[in-house]
């Protein structure tokens, strides 16, 4: 259709009663005048067709910027804009956990950018955990070359080794960390402030629950974040705790397999091992101890070191097991005294590793009641009865190990 053609219809419309063919010829020759001006008509309905061509023209432009959006994946462009943020790559995280922290970041503009980087380069599931040093407004290709050098982290490492006390943890990382041992000990009071499950606090003994981060600090050697609190410090280590025991299904497994103790009193067990033990051999058998004596003979247990525990709490000087007296083990304010009280201590000793855990949920089957260290390697002989257990102790005699 014609500009011509728009007038003509516009035309027809308005004068219905005439023979079509000779009002064209009319117009054609010039013969008859229109009515209002044939130039403002075509004028108008120039006018109106530039409007619908254009709002087409707009339409399509906006449906094609539309579906190209949806088919091209936002990013940004180069190694970033100069800005320095420090962002965290978690155990076991994947590649869409890393993409979404580093959009939150602000350092990859979406995480698409990033997933697509990390599938068309097989180095991406060799991502360590740790911290590293990016800037923001990366491509996802730049962000997942930093990623992928373990050169690029940030090292602020920190360990703490199996059978430390909560006291004595707080004192390696305060070395370390530079954090006030003072802070650690803050921090450790609100207990429930920190994410443990309720159930790890529950005791089937029927005793009291007395609530204390002892046995939830997991060793292990941490990368720790810049210039951490020690609330962040105690929360990455707790959450190692409950990452490895979760893994173990730890508290599943000994209220199916251990005859209705709790969680938490396989924990205190864990950590009696732990911290008896002169090798990796014997915790489990150490643990087979405490449960005999515990639950099946309602026996004390008579470990030093739990009333070794109750004196470093309390502030006084511990004792080895040759310097204790008579006294000592008829303490009474030391509810840690276990030569006195029977059953379990109020809580665990000290941290256990995942070794120790382990031996206190599948301890070996065995009737023992008694053990002694008996070499300097620190292997303990185990026995049944009190004249076996006092055989173990001349052999540790003749070793040179008590007195």
């Amino acid at each position: 259709m014609t500009i011509d053609d728009l007038d003509l219809a516009f035309e027809d419309r308005a004068d219905k009663g005439r023979h079509r063919r000779g009002y064209r010829k009319a117009a054609a020759t010039g013969k008859k005048k229109r009515k209002g001006g044939g130039g403002g008509k075509t004028a108008i309905a120039f006018f109106m067709a530039l409007i619908l061509l254009g709002g087409l023209g707009a339409g399509a432009w906006y449906g094609f910027d539309r579906v190209q959006g949806y088919f091209t994946t936002p990013d940004f462009e180069g190694a970033g804009n100069g800005e320095k943020v420090n962002v965290e790559v978690k155990p076991a995280q994947s590649a869409t956990d890393i993409a979404n922290t580093l959009v939150k970041a602000e350092v990859v503009k979406s995480a698409k950018a990033f997933i697509n980087a990390a599938d068309e380069d097989s180095r991406s599931k060799n991502i360590q955990p740790g911290v590293y040093g990016l800037a923001k407004q990366m491509s996802g290709k730049a962000a997942l070359d930093v990623l992928v050098d373990p050169k690029n982290k940030i090292v602020n490492g920190v360990q703490v080794q199996e059978g430390l006390t909560m006291l004595t943890t707080f004192k390696r990382l305060s070395e370390q960390t530079k954090i006030p041992v003072k802070d650690f000990q803050n921090a450790a009071k609100n207990v429930d402030s920190f994410n443990i499950p309720d159930y790890w606090f529950t005791r089937n003994d029927g005793k009291k629950v007395t609530k204390s981060l002892e046995g939830f600090l997991f060793p292990d050697t941490y990368e720790m974040p810049p210039n951490p609190t020690a609330k962040q410090v105690l929360d990455i280590m707790i959450d190692r705790f409950l990452t490895v025991t979760g893994d173990m299904k730890f508290a599943d497994n000994v209220q199916k397999n251990r005859g209705g103790i709790s969680p938490y009193e396989a924990l205190t067990v864990a950590s009696l091992a732990q911290t008896e033990s002169g090798t990796k051999a014997d915790l489990g058998k150490i643990a087979r101890v405490a449960y005999n004596r515990v639950y099946v003979k309602d026996m004390p247990l008579q470990f030093d070191v739990t009333l070794n525990y109750g004196l470093e709490i309390a502030g006084k000087k511990t004792k080895a097991s040759k310097d204790m007296e008579p006294a000592d083990y008829a303490d009474q304010s030391n509810k840690y005294n276990s030569h006195f009280y029977k059953g379990l201590p109020p809580t665990p000793i000290a941290n256990p590793g995942k070794e120790a855990l382990e031996g206190a949920l599948n301890p070996p089957a065995g009737n023992w009641l008694f053990f002694v260290a008996i070499d300097n390697k620190g292997n303990s002989a185990f026995a049944e009865t009190n004249e076996q257990h006092e055989a173990n102790k001349v052999k540790a005699r003749e070793a040179g190990i008590i007195n």
